[in-house]
């Protein structure tokens, strides 16, 4: 079975090597950084053709934080669609079947949401601080499921909550939220700093995967890959969050709760609340079992230690 993972080398691409590779899964990591630009029809076709994939993990996406995906919002509309488009015509060009496994980020639920559940994931428009790159989300679904019609190609749609831990980029402005927060107390710890600013208010309540439990639940996938109930939509879910006040006090805990802390709250806040109803998960992957995010954390903090200065 030929696996090719796209995306390799961004943040998600990255755990899930990591994950493969530790499990002897052989596969064929690809990105922009090897010289392959999904936003060019004619380099996916080449790309593709000779790698002659039966799996697609496609971690491949242009994305940041809240900021970032509203000041760059016709940019990630753009590339982020022209990806996906680009994707499944030359997979379908193939002439074979394929099979997709396609993350799908939880700002693809509707704003006003409260537990977001699988079967109301389209019921209701998206919040506006996340319009450029959830659309794309939906379109993702709607391409995939075109060409499952069509083409026979097998899409599977992994619903997530916002993720962290090692391999996220350094700049806040593009790196998940939580990344962004333990990478500012690890700067102000190396330069002998007393305050950290957040941005927002702190309210909001956000649920968090550590990253490298996404590659263990691909990897189970490659594994059985024809696991049943993966015919419709997954949430990867835990149905548990937090206030980012909270998550702040818990990452200053593991710094002494040396620093004082200064709310900028000119920055977005985002969606009140997102937190993912775990009952489809459950059924579908009965033993998981979640990385904690006192074991999670430490590890997430180690990483931008061992890569500072940034």
């Amino acid at each position: 079975m030929n696996i090719l993972l796209l995306g390799a080398s961004g943040f998600v691409g990255r755990n899930v090597s990591e994950e493969l590779r530790v499990r002897n899964i052989p596969f064929q990591p690809s990105s922009r950084t090897n010289g392959t630009d999904l936003r060019d029809l004619e380099a996916a076709r080449s790309h593709f053709k000779g790698f002659n994939p039966d799996v697609v993990i496609n971690c491949a996406a242009h994305v940041g934080s809240l900021n970032y995906v509203t000041e760059q919002a016709a940019r990630v509309m753009l590339d982020n669609s022209r990806m996906i488009l680009n994707m499944y015509q030359a997979l379908a060009e193939l002439n074979k079947p394929v099979t997709i496994i396609n993350p799908v980020a939880n700002c693809a639920y509707p704003a006003k949401a409260d537990v977001f559940r699988e079967e109301v994931w389209w019921d209701g428009h998206l919040h506006r601080s996340v319009l450029a790159y959830g659309s794309t989300r939906r379109l993702l679904w709607s391409v995939g499921e075109s060409f499952a019609m069509q083409f026979g190609l097998r899409s599977i749609y992994l619903l997530t909550p916002n993720m962290y831990g090692p391999f996220d980029s350094t700049d806040p402005n593009k790196a998940h939220a939580l990344n962004a927060l333990i990478s500012k107390f690890v700067k102000a710890e190396r330069r002998s700093e007393h305050e950290i600013e957040i941005w927002g208010s702190g309210i909001a309540i956000r649920e968090w995967l550590f990253a490298r439990d996404f590659g263990r639940v691909i990897a189970s996938i490659v594994d059985d890959i024809n696991r049943v109930g993966l015919s419709e939509p997954v949430n990867i879910a835990q149905n548990f969050g937090l206030t980012v006040r909270e998550l702040v006090t818990l990452i200053n805990g593991y710094f002494g709760n040396t620093f004082s802390i200064r709310w900028n709250t000119q920055m977005p806040d985002g969606a009140p609340k997102k937190v993912m109803d775990d009952t489809r998960f459950r059924k579908v992957f009965n033993d998981f079992k979640f990385t904690a995010m006192h074991e999670g954390i430490p590890e997430t903090i180690h990483f931008y230690q061992s890569i500072y200065p940034y």
